[in-house]
């Protein structure tokens, strides 16, 4: 520290102690911000709600199938 502070003066290590510190109180208060947590929450259950309607339709696909061939054949009868 004392070639440092030779090298760079005094005030300009204390700059660094306070910018140091400034960055440490920044850091301690994103840690305790929980705003974006609801959305991260809210894209995790939507994330998973997609994965399931896919396997859903991937494993009743042929079920699927016929109800709408049915549903159609029903329609152009009319």
């Amino acid at each position: 520290m004392k070639a440092m502070t030779a090298k760079m003066g005094v005030r300009a290590c204390e700059g660094m102690r306070a910018l140091c510190a400034r960055g440490r109180a920044t850091a301690a208060v994103l840690a305790r911000d929980v705003r974006g947590q609801g959305t991260t929450e809210y894209a995790i259950l939507v994330g998973v709600l997609v994965v399931i309607a896919i396997l859903a339709i991937t494993v009743f696909r042929p079920k699927i199938q016929e109800l709408w061939n049915a549903i159609a054949d029903g329609i152009n009868s009319l």
